[in-house]
């Protein structure tokens, strides 16, 4: 049974305040305080950063532990146990005596254990002839049951801690995922900004993050990342507003301009076309005849004009050289009705993804689309994609977006074995209305960054 005498170390082992200031706080126990042991040890386990102890001595503490025996702590069953270091071995599953004693001296020193050493430095216990214990030598638990309190503050600070880091771990993978996404839609966009420096700017931040960050760290770069997707939001949501305002501004001119009982303008027909459809927008009962003859001569023509620009794309597509009137009317119209309904990017775009085009181009220079185009084709028959191949890409990307394709191909040469199978696969995805070209720039502006921001 515990007498609760302060006692010292056997042999060659110092005598220090803090041993004699555990031995005091374990002889304040209450008399009618008790804890679970193996709560006591789970929380001992969820604590173990702020006491200072490892894995590999809480094993031998669950050893030691398990020789107590009752499931709960208490001053009034002796808190006292008494194995030896081979028994000790046994229970850690094989652990060296050397490495269980140096263990051993680890939760002495962590003040979670108490030496209650024997004459000779052994442990045992002696009982009277009832069977009671007179006195037992080991290793008393006095300190875990006076500390179990402060033990499981501990281990819930230590749980609220982690699940503060959690949360601030999932909070900047958000921030990552919207700024990403929200910088590519406004490049796919094409709406005016620096987003190249914002990017940048993004990708240092992370960058700037150490592999094993504090808490303090991961809640500065929250802040900064907060505060750079509320920048890119508000760019966007001025472009919308911006848009969005010129939307009904017209909506409310055409309004006023129809709802004017004087109009001739509703008195002739007249057509509106887009991405080669035709739309009749209405003609007076008495010239219907008329309006319907010349619907269908408009819709002659512009049939004939279709074919024009198929074979223009086709011509293209071999590299040969366009009528100059059609080029002109292709830079007028902006150079973005691609088929299949595809979108183009800025010319200087795919050269900052894609620079390896460049040495392909008339004297190694790339000034404009027609450049490009020619530098496609050189680059399609040194990949050994067929002419018909590429003929097809053309005719349902658009010239302009068959030649990007290209010059991305061209840029990923080392990953793609078979250049002719992979132009046809993006033709049959860009058919089915699957495939953007967005990303795949967007991901080789990433691989040709500066080399110290393509770690992400």
């Amino acid at each position: 049974m515990e007498t609760g005498n302060v006692t010292t170390p056997f042999g060659r082992r110092s005598m220090t305040l803090g041993m004699l200031a555990n031995q005091v706080m374990a002889g304040e126990i209450k008399p009618d305080q008790s804890v679970d042991k193996w709560k006591l040890f789970r929380a001992l386990c969820e604590a173990k950063p702020l006491l200072g102890i490892g894995d590999r001595a809480l094993a031998v503490l669950n050893a030691l532990l398990s020789f107590y025996p009752k499931n709960e702590l208490a001053e009034e069953s002796g808190l006292i146990v008494f194995p030896s270091n081979i028994q000790l071995s046994l229970r850690t599953h094989g652990m060296a005596e050397q490495t269980v004693r140096r263990h051993l001296a680890a939760l002495v020193e962590a003040g979670l254990l108490l030496r209650k050493d024997s004459p000779n430095g052994k442990r045992y216990v002696r009982r009277d002839r009832a069977g009671e214990v007179n006195a037992a030598f080991g290793f008393s638990l006095a300190p875990l049951l006076a500390r179990a309190e402060e033990i499981e503050q501990l281990a819930a600070a230590v749980m609220a801690e982690r699940l503060h880091v959690q949360r601030l771990r999932e909070r900047i993978t958000l921030c990552r995922r919207d700024i990403a996404k929200l910088i590519e839609a406004a490049v796919e966009e094409e709406i005016p900004g620096d987003w190249q420096g914002l990017y940048r700017e993004f990708r240092d931040l992370i960058e700037g993050l150490p592999r094993s960050p504090t808490t303090a760290q991961l809640e500065l770069l929250l802040d900064e990342l907060t505060a750079l997707r509320t920048d890119i939001l508000n760019r966007l949501e001025i472009r919308v507003k911006s848009t969005k305002q010129r939307g009904n501004a017209d909506y409310i001119e055409r309004h006023i301009q129809n709802s004017n009982p004087e109009s001739t303008s509703e008195l002739e027909p007249s057509f509106e076309t887009k991405q080669g459809a035709m739309a009749e927008q209405g003609a007076m009962a008495e010239q219907g005849a008329m309006a319907e003859q010349g619907a269908m001569a408009e819709q002659g023509a512009m049939a004939e004009q279709d074919k024009g620009r198929e074979a223009e794309t086709l011509e293209e597509g071999r590299g040969e050289t366009t009528h100059p009137a059609r080029q002109e009317e292709s830079r007028q119209s902006g150079g973005r009705n691609d088929g299949g309904g595809l979108k183009s990017f800025p010319l200087g775009l795919v050269l900052q993804a894609c620079p390896e085009i460049l040495a392909y181009g008339p004297d190694g220079v790339i000034s404009n689309w027609r450049d490009l185009m020619a530098a496609a084709v050189i680059v399609r028959s040194m990949l050994g994609v067929s002419p018909s191949a590429y003929e097809e890409a053309a005719n349902v990307m658009g010239p302009e977006n068959a030649a990007t394709v290209m010059a991305c191909i061209l840029e990923r040469g080392g990953h793609i074995n078979s250049a002719g199978g992979y132009l046809r696969g993006l033709t049959r995805r860009s058919e089915k209305g699957e495939f953007a070209i967005g990303p795949m720039l967007m991901a080789l502006l990433r691989a040709n960054a500066p080399a110290g921001r393509k770690a992400g």
